[in-house]
This record gives C-alpha cells, sequence and structure tokens, in this order.
C-alpha cells in the first residue's frame, strides 16, 4: 500500500537524519561492567598524584609557567569539551596535563582525565601543534572509551572464575578487585583493537577542536621515522606505523568536515 512505502520512507529519512557524524567505533566492551568506574578513576588519581609527586622530586616536572605546559593545557582546553559525547562521565572528571621532563616518547591519559606528557615525544618529534593533538586525543580516547576498565576487568574475569562471574555479573562486587590490578594503570598494555579505536576516536575530537586530522598522518611518519621498521605488526600489541596511517586515511572522509566547520566557526 502507498501509505506504507511511504511511511517506510519516512521512517528511513529520520533515521539517515540521525545518523552521527564522525567515526563508528562501536559500543563499550562489556568486561568494563566488571569494574566500577569510580574505583577506577579514584585510583588512578592516586597514582597519578604520585607520579607528579616523584617527578617534582627529582626536578622532573615542568612549573605551570612553562612555555610548553601552557602549549599543552590549551591544547587540552579546546578539546575537552568534545570528550563528553563519548563518555558522559567527562563532564565531571577533573582533568589534569602536566609534563615530565624525560626523554621518553610517550604520553598518556589516565582514567578520569589524568594527562601527561613526556618531553620527549615534544622535544624528538618536534610535534605541531596538530600533531600534539592527534597524541593528545588519542590519549583521551583510551580514557574514554574505558581500555584500561576493560583491561582490568578481563584481568578480574580471568582471576574470579566463570562461575563467580555468571553470579555477580553488573551488580559492581567485582570493582572490589580493582585494587589487584591497580599497579597496572600505569603500565596497561592496550590491544590493538583499541589501540586504532583510540586513533579514530582521538581524531575526531581534535577534528572538532579544529585541529587538522591529517595531522595523524605525519604524526605516524614521524613515529616510524624515529622508529626505524619496528617489530613487524603481528609480533606487536601496537598496530605497525603503515596500518595506522592506512587506517587514519581511510577515515579522513568522515573528519574532515567537522574540522573544516571547527575552522570555518573559528575565522
Amino acid at each position: 500500500m502507498p501509505w506504507v512505502l511511504a511511511g517506510v520512507l519516512a521512517w528511513a529519512g529520520v533515521a539517515t537524519a540521525q545518523t552521527r557524524e564522525g567515526v563508528e567505533v562501536g559500543g563499550n566492551s562489556a568486561f568494563t561492567n566488571l569494574v566500577s568506574a569510580d574505583t577506577v578513576e579514584r585510583f588512578a588519581a592516586q597514582q597519578y598524584a604520585q607520579m607528579l609527586q616523584q617527578a617534582a622530586a627529582k626536578n622532573a616536572l615542568a612549573p605551570n609557567d612553562n612555555a610548553q605546559v601552557k602549549r599543552l593545557r590549551a591544547i587540552a582546553a579546546r578539546i575537552i569539551p568534545f570528550a563528553a559525547e563519548w563518555n558522559p562521565r567527562a563532564k565531571s572528571w577533573k582533568w589534569e596535563i602536566n609534563l615530565i621532563g624525560s626523554k621518553q616518547i610517550n604520553a598518556f591519559c589516565m582514567p578520569g582525565g589524568k594527562i601527561a606528557f613526556y618531553s620527549g615525544i615534544l622535544q624528538t618529534l618536534k610535534l605541531t601543534d596538530d600533531e600534539v593533538a592527534m597524541v593528545m586525543g588519542h590519549e583521551i580516547a583510551h580514557a574514554l572509551r574505558e581500555h584500561a576498565r576493560e583491561r582490568m576487568g578481563k584481568n578480574a574475569a580471568t582471576g574470579i572464575g566463570a562461575s563467580l562471574i555468571s553470579q555477580v555479573f553488573g551488580l559492581g562486587q567485582l570493582g572490589q578487585t580493582v585494587t589487584n590490578y591497580g599497579a597496572q594503570l600505569l603500565t596497561l598494555q592496550f590491544s590493538r583493537e583499541d589501540e586504532s579505536e583510540s586513533d579514530l576516536v582521538g581524531m575526531e575530537i581534535a577534528a572538532r577542536a579544529g585541529f587538522d586530522p591529517r595531522a595523524g598522518v605525519t604524526l605516524w611518519q614521524k613515529m616510524g621515522a624515529n622508529n626505524g621498521s619496528g617489530p613487524p605488526q603481528w609480533l606487536s600489541t601496537h598496530p605497525s606505523g603503515t596500518s595506522r596511517i592506512a587506517e587514519i586515511e581511510a577515515n579522513l572522509p568522515r573528519v574532515m568536515p567537522l574540522y573544516e566547520r571547527a575552522r570555518g566557526k573559528a575565522r
């Protein structure tokens, strides 16, 4: 009947209109339900504070008036407003951004929005603001997608056995086991899927903040040049640089309009 067809077309039009712009990575893992978000974030805050104290004791914590600290915090101030779309908890996080003097080419964002950059990644790779935003967006995405909480949930599941999981799944009791795995927060290894997901989510939120997502390509080109050929992809928990670049390039059409729109508003 014609009215049926019209109804279907109207429904399809609404569904199309409601399709979100940006990347698609699916929902968060069910394993995040096995540990309490509050507990993980509280533990992360404690470990972050301890790390800052240790860095300060070694005169490795950059002061608030440091030019690079100001730069990092200015970039974060543009990106953070777009975080809550991926995780509503981000609205209440007490975000912190600090710089630690170290030759390490590294940065991270712990659960609850605790960000740290090592001076080595800025100095060795000579990152542009857009490339810093890609790194920061990637690390923030790990926190938004709760990859640490997921990994700890998987560890807890392995430790307590399937029978107990079936009894308490979703009730929060397993959150108590987070203390058994909390020491891993600073050294937690994410899966290839987690890394790829964070590349895309991070690229999107940085693009929404007006940072050029094409910088993800130049970032990984610099990483590749610094690391040499690196280990084969199948021997690493991280995707290879060439794989990351290919996936970033494949998703650029999804995020370039967001970037262009943000740049248009900024003019």
